[in-house]
């Protein structure tokens, strides 16, 4: 009998080591949570102490204190020889509807071929996911499963939304892990489109969202070549100002939509607060038409510190967010699929959009990956990920501190693939960012100047550099932080 698949949900746990409240606590606060919520349905198994302690980063004593305090209270029970799992008769809780048994998880086990080229260290962009860590072996089987014997509906007529399966899958995981619900329940699969990467979701929603000619806000600073997508698709592109909280909704300009990533800014790391998530739902509701909220969901798989933040389209009735992801940071830019959430009211528009040039994104990987999310392996890859991420991140920041001291010093943003490293008035005083950018690439690292993504270079309010951690070993980190040390010398 299969067990109810917990990984998406697990995925949300995040602990903080600098609360007073213990770690311990935390967790069991947590875990409680998910059981109140009926996320982790009366039968759920949880991961075996030792596996779910390492995942999450904490001692195994941590996550064995947690559990028995739940147990105690009678929201847990064992079974000898089988397991954790959330008790049938909870403690003043409401009966939670069990959800449909998923496919057991794939046997553990990775490949970890090397790269074909390494990535410069410190690129945030060639530097983002590390692909060696992903489980080849385990991909490999669910891709050969689902091809050996293929679903007719892949071969006859496919839907040119994406294979069903996956839009739920997806569906499944934002309610579980971004709380992007519909009356608490996973939203309907039937707004989920799958797409073929950043460009095509740009092409669907300029075409779907937007009336010929149409302006889009974008925010700056911000990651240009989104400007170039949009700009490709016809619509007029105006600045949506960011400051040290985020893109400002009262100094939005007169546009028909607005593009942001408000859990975390590309490239400053902040997340927007919750008042101006409020604000620009405000706006995008107030005109005659209904605006279009397309939110990048950027990096928000990895936070290392703190509970998760909640998605813009979480606070969204529905009609104005357009929710885009995508499984590049996670699996491979090689994959070309994205995702994005569209609202209600806008499905027939992107019908008609898909069905002018035909479904962009490969159907090949799509069974497969709907395989890896239902088993509950695309969430423990995430978390994973996020705990090595997090020890790099560690790393490169006592790297810094030892070898360059105080003339950068790292954004304190608990999130992320890269670091916003702010300039010394010593350091700014004889180095701008963009020669200090010449003079890392020079030394063979590849450090980006926060002035490159303003439109305006002059325009950034200081110096700083972008740096890049995910996909490098804590040796090459700290060999780039010495080579990056002598290009700043005077």
């Amino acid at each position: 009998m299969h067990q109810t698949n917990l990984e998406p949900a697990l995925l949300a746990i995040s602990l903080s080591r600098q609360s007073a409240e213990p770690l311990q606590a935390q967790l069991a606060h947590a875990l409680r949570t998910l059981i109140d919520r009926g996320i982790a349905p009366p039968g759920a198994r949880l991961p075996a102490s030792r596996a779910f302690a390492a995942e999450l980063g904490v001692s195994r004593a941590t996550a064995v204190a947690a559990l028995d305090q739940l147990r105690a209270e009678g929201y847990l029970a064992s079974r000898r020889g089988a397991g954790v799992f959330v008790a049938h008769n909870l403690p003043d809780a409401p009966d939670a509807a069990p959800r449909p048994p998923s496919p057991a998880p794939p046997r553990a086990g990775a490949l970890a071929p090397p790269p074909p080229t390494a990535p410069r260290p410190f690129h945030p962009f060639e530097g983002g996911a590390d692909e060696t860590l992903f489980p080849y072996r385990d991909w490999a089987r669910l891709l050969e499963k689902s091809w050996r014997a293929p679903d007719r509906a892949a071969l006859c007529a496919p839907d040119p939304f994406g294979w069903p399966p996956l839009r739920r899958a997806i569906a499944a995981h934002l309610a579980a892990w971004r709380g992007v619900e519909d009356d608490g329940a996973p939203i309907d699969p039937a707004r989920v489109i799958i797409t073929a990467g950043a460009a095509d979701a740009a092409s669907l929603i300029a075409r779907a969202a937007f009336a010929p000619g149409g302006a889009i806000a974008l925010e700056n600073p911000g990651y240009r070549p989104t400007e170039r997508r949009f700009q490709a698709a016809g619509l007029a592109i105006v600045d949506a100002p960011v400051d040290a909280n985020g893109l400002d909704p009262e100094r939005l300009p007169t546009a028909d939509g607005c593009f942001l990533t408000p859990s975390r800014h590309y490239p400053l790391g902040v997340a927007l607060p919750l008042a101006r998530r409020r604000a620009l739902l405000e706006w995008a509701g107030a005109a005659a038409a209904p605006r279009a909220l397309i939110e990048d969901d950027y990096d928000s798989e990895y936070r290392y510190e703190g509970r998760p933040i909640p998605a813009l389209a979480a606070l969204d009735d529905g009609a104005h967010v357009l929710y885009l992801g995508s499984f590049s940071k996670v699996f491979s830019p090689t994959l070309r699929l994205g995702f994005l959430v569209a609202p209600a009211r806008l499905i027939g528009a992107f019908a008609d959009a898909i069905a002018a040039d035909g479904p962009q994104a490969s159907l090949i990987p799509q069974p497969a990956l709907a395989a890896f999310m239902e088993s509950g392996g695309y969430a423990a890859h995430v978390r994973r990920m996020r705990r090595r991420y997090g020890e790099r991140r560690k790393a490169l920041i006592a790297a810094l501190q030892v070898t360059i001291g105080d003339d950068l010093k790292p954004a304190p943003e608990p999130s992320g693939m890269h670091l916003v490293c702010r300039f010394s008035p010593a350091l700014a005083a004889r180095l701008t960012d963009a020669e200090a950018s010449a003079r890392a690439a020079e030394a063979g690292v590849s450090a980006r100047a926060l002035s490159s993504f303003y439109r305006d270079p002059g325009a950034a309010p200081f110096q700083a550099l972008i740096l890049g951690f995910s996909a490098f070993e804590t040796a090459a980190l700290e060999a780039a932080t010495h080579r990056l040390a002598l290009a700043l010398r005077p």
